[in-house]
Parts: structure tokens; C-alpha cells; sequence
């Protein structure tokens, strides 16, 4: 199988849990208690339980369900998140760290209850989580990050070995976490808000917000839906009123994924944030108990930038290096968004909300974090009390001013997009080759353009239609991406990820 071929863009949760048939597009207006508007994790998650606390539920997706972000993710459900812990007692303090851990540990444990009172078949199993270096140099982060999680109430310690194939220089082991089918789970989830009274939209994107009492959103097939509450949950906020997009920064990670012979399993979910970051894990592949799926995940980067075919090779290689033998026939990419000051955003939508919710922020560890989301919107929409509400309240100030070095630095990141893309040169179009796209320079402006494996010219607008950052090409998944804020579009400019709503302007040349 050729590279080319295996740059497919296919997750393997997808293609192992295809959906059946489609849930409609909003057709009528609609009034109910909480709109949703996400049908990922963490909008399926609150959804979920907002049903169950017997509130009237509607999901608003602009594709389908759990095939977003969530349909692309590593799967791993765990409470250790690289090193976290030790610079959340520096800057959040223990009590700080503890919380995240509580509220991290009990989102594990309320999905493996959902997983048992459903009976969903969504291959859960148990298994510890590593961070590990291999790096001597970089062992006192290692173990001082064993004694912030453990003080914060997680089973953690140091080890110095473990089930990879090769020696690692210490590792923090956190034991009694999971991972899982993200899709098949997602999939029992939403058949159970229908149980429940809840209804699910797919092909429906949200255009605006009305905030009030009650709040109102105009939908891009026309339908107006009216409810008392509105939860953003869509990985990246679709409305800019709360300026979270100063607070996110973008990130894309590829994962590549094949059977190799169970004696191979590491038996266990394994993360490095070095050497260009790496994740391994492994699934059951079907009912072949003799093999396992091999994930691994790493190469991040920031959206529309870089050679991704490149970077594809590359974690082949270490995978091939690594584990001998394995068949890759999985390739795909993720995609994240990092807060500024370390710990996810949910809650009210911004200062003046009293009936709009975000949750979003989750670097990379969505699972545990969407689960989380899930229960503490709840208890914010249905007047419970969740004792970690302050701590991811995406309306606190302090620890944003502690950590102004990474706001800063993400503003400058930006900034330095905004103006410096557009004083590249542009390539010729007539050296564009089949398969490839460029930003090019025109006399009406630039224009993003690509060209098709029949020859034929794309031409589309190459300001993004969220905030007017110029466009990059992604090779490898043929996608227009903007490094600004992670919006994603298609070759004919289709919006495939937000924040953006609005397609890319076709243009001729």
C-alpha cells in the first residue's frame, strides 16, 4: 500500500461504527428547555444528562453525530494529562490540583457506570496511564509530577520501566483508567437521549445566538429554536462575543493505526510531550484475539502549516521502528484547542451569560473533559452544586493574568499569521501540481487554489471567514486550514470544522 493511499483520512472508530441512517436536518422551528449545539463528546455528555435530570433536549449538529473530533480522537479516558499536575500546584495551588483530579477521576467512573446500565459494547477496558521520558535529563519532571498527582488524590507513582518496546528513563503511572470505542459509546448515547424525550439534529449548522429569557438561535436551514438555555459545546466557540478565541490556540496531531500480534501490546496508554510528542495505545481489533489495533499518535502542529506528508512519514516510521511488523492501514488527524492558562473552559459563555454555556478548551484530553462538562453544565442549568464549577469557570481572571506569558504569546503567534502570510510570495499557479494547493497572489487579492488529480482549478477566497486570516494547504488531507484560530475547509471551500460558519467565497482564475 502506498503512502498516498494510506493518507486517507479514515479513523478507524469511524469505519467500525459507520451510524445507520442520518438524524434530519432541523426542518420547523422548535422550543425547548436546552439547546445543545455540538454533538461531540461533551455535547452528547450534557445532553445526556440534562435528559436524564428530565429537561426537554435538543442537539444541534452541523455534520453528524460523535463524527467530528470525537470520531477522530485517541479514545484514551483517563485523569493523568501529560504533565498537568505538578504546574497546577504552582499556579492553582493544591487544592486547585485536587479538584481536577476529583472532577477528572469521577467523569471515569460515571462513564463506566453508563457503560454497564446500557450495556453498551463500546470495548471498555481498564488500563494505567503513563507519562514517560526518555530523556535522563528530564526525570525529576517525571517524578515530580508522580507526587503532585498522587498528593491530588490519583493512584500515581514513579516507575522506571514499563510495556513499551523500548527503555524509557521513568514514567508516571497512574493505574485504574480506561479507554474505549469513542464512537460506539457516543452512538448508545444519543439512542438514549431519544429514549428520553431528546431530539437530534444532523446537517444543521448554527448561525446565531440571541441571548435572553428565552434565548433564541437561527439555524442555516432557517428554523428558529427557542430555548431557556443554550450550551456552546463545539469544540471551538462559534460565537466571538466571549473572546475566547484569544484564550485557545489551535492544535493538529495525526494518528496512524494497524493490527500488530497481541504479544506486542504494551498493555497500556503510554504518552510522551517530547521527541515531537507520542501516544500509544491499543484497541481490540474485532474479534481477532490474537491481534490488537495499534494507535499512535503524535507530530503536532499548528493547522495550515508545515509539510503534513512529512510529518505523516515520520510517525509511520517511528511506529515501524518500534513495533515490527505492524500493518498501518489507518490514517487520520485530530485536532485540539490549548488554553492559555492550562485548564479547560465550562461554564458561563462569558460575564454577562445567565443563560448561555460554553465548554471548550480541553488540550487534547476531550474524553475525561467532556465527560466532566457534561455533569457540571448540568448542575449550572438545573441549580445543583458542583464543587469544581470555579475552578474551569471560563470567566476567571486570576489565573489568565498568572499565565499572561502564554496569552501573550499566543496573540503574537496570531498577529505574526495574520500579517506575515500575507507577505509571502505567492508560487505560480501553471507549477501547481495535480493534488497540491497554494495560496497565490491575483490582482483582485489571494486566492486559496488547489489543483484536482484531473488537472481542474479550485479557486476559492483565502481569508477565513471567521476573522480574516489567510488559509494554508494541508496536502496530506486536502483541506484549506487556518493557523489563526484551527477553522477547517474543504478544496471547494465547505466548511468542515468551525469556529467558521461561513464557506470560503468561490472565485475564478
Amino acid at each position: 500500500m502506498t503512502e498516498e493511499k494510506q493518507h486517507s483520512g479514515d479513523s478507524y472508530w469511524l469505519t467500525t461504527a459507520p451510524g445507520g441512517e442520518r438524524h434530519p436536518a432541523l426542518a420547523d422551528d422548535l422550543d425547548v428547555d436546552v439547546a445543545v449545539i455540538g454533538g461531540g463528546i461533551a455535547g452528547l455528555c450534557t445532553a445526556w444528562e440534562l435528559a436524564r435530570a428530565g429537561r426537554a433536549v435538543a442537539v444541534l449538529e452541523a455534520g453528524r453525530i460523535a463524527a467530528g473530533v470525537t470520531g477522530h480522537t485517541t479514545a484514551k479516558v483517563t485523569a493523568l494529562h501529560s504533565l498537568v499536575y505538578d504546574k497546577l500546584r504552582r499556579t492553582r495551588g493544591s487544592e486547585g490540583a485536587r479538584l481536577y483530579a476529583r472532577s477528572q477521576a469521577e467523569a471515569i467512573e460515571r462513564t463506566a457506570g453508563v457503560v454497564e446500565e446500557l450495556g453498551v459494547d463500546c470495548e471498555w477496558e481498564r488500563r494505567s496511564s503513563y507519562t514517560y521520558v526518555t530523556d535522563v535529563d528530564r526525570v525529576d519532571e517525571v517524578r515530580a509530577e508522580a507526587r503532585a498527582a498522587r498528593e491530588a488524590g490519583l493512584p500515581a507513582s514513579f516507575v522506571e520501566e514499563s510495556g513499551l518496546p523500548f527503555p524509557v528513563a521513568g514514567a508516571v503511572e497512574v493505574t485504574g483508567q480506561a479507554q474505549f470505542h469513542p464512537r460506539r459509546y457516543l452512538l448508545a448515547l444519543a439512542g438514549d437521549i431519544e429514549a428520553h424525550g431528546g431530539r437530534l439534529f444532523e446537517d444543521t449548522t448554527v448561525l446565531g445566538l440571541e441571548e435572553g429569557e428565552p434565548c433564541r438561535l437561527s439555524t442555516s436551514t432557517g428554523a428558529t429554536v427557542t430555548a431557556r438555555d443554550v450550551v456552546v459545546a463545539t469544540h471551538y466557540p462559534v460565537f466571538d462575543r466571549a473572546l475566547l478565541f484569544t484564550r485557545l490556540s489551535p492544535r493538529r496531531e495525526l494518528v496512524v493505526a494497524g493490527p500488530v500480534p497481541a504479544e506486542l501490546d504494551p498493555e497500556g496508554m503510554y504518552i510522551t510531550p517530547y521527541d515531537g510528542s507520542r501516544s500509544v495505545r491499543t484497541a481490540p481489533y474485532g474479534d481477532d484475539a490474537s491481534r490488537r489495533l495499534l494507535v499512535v499518535t503524535g507530530e503536532h502542529f499548528t493547522p495550515g502549516t508545515g509539510d503534513t506528508r512529512a510529518r505523516f512519514d515520520r510517525l509511520a516510521g517511528w511506529a515501524r521502528r518500534h513495533f515490527p511488523g505492524v500493518e498501518l492501514t489507518h490514517f487520520w488527524a485530530t485536532q485540539d484547542n490549548d488554553p492559555t492558562d492550562t485548564v479547560p473552559l465550562v461554564g458561563p459563555l462569558h460575564p454577562g451569560a445567565r443563560h448561555a454555556y460554553v465548554a471548550t478548551g480541553f488540550g487534547g484530553w476531550g474524553m475525561s473533559g467532556g465527560m466532566m462538562a457534561g455533569r457540571l453544565l448540568t448542575a449550572q442549568i438545573t441549580g445543583g452544586e458542583c464543587a469544581w464549577a470555579g475552578l474551569y469557570d471560563p470567566r476567571r481572571l486570576a489565573s489568565a493574568v498568572r499565565e499572561a506569558p502564554a496569552f501573550l504569546k499566543h496573540q503574537a503567534q496570531v498577529a505574526q499569521h495574520f500579517v506575515g502570510d500575507r507577505l509571502r510570495p505567492s508560487p505560480p499557479v501553471e507549477a501547481l501540481p495535480p493534488g497540491e494547493g497554494a495560496v497565490v497572489r491575483t490582482g483582485g487579492g489571494r486566492l486559496a487554489v488547489y489543483r484536482d488529480d484531473d488537472g481542474a482549478l479550485h479557486a476559492v477566497s483565502a481569508r477565513c471567514t471567521h476573522m480574516g486570516c489567510l488559509v494554508g494547504f494541508n496536502a496530506a488531507e486536502r483541506a484549506w486550514e487556518c493557523p489563526c484560530h484551527g477553522s477547517r475547509f474543504d478544496t471547494d471551500g465547505k466548511v468542515v470544522q468551525g469556529p467558521a460558519t461561513k464557506p470560503l467565497e468561490r472565485r475564478d482564475i
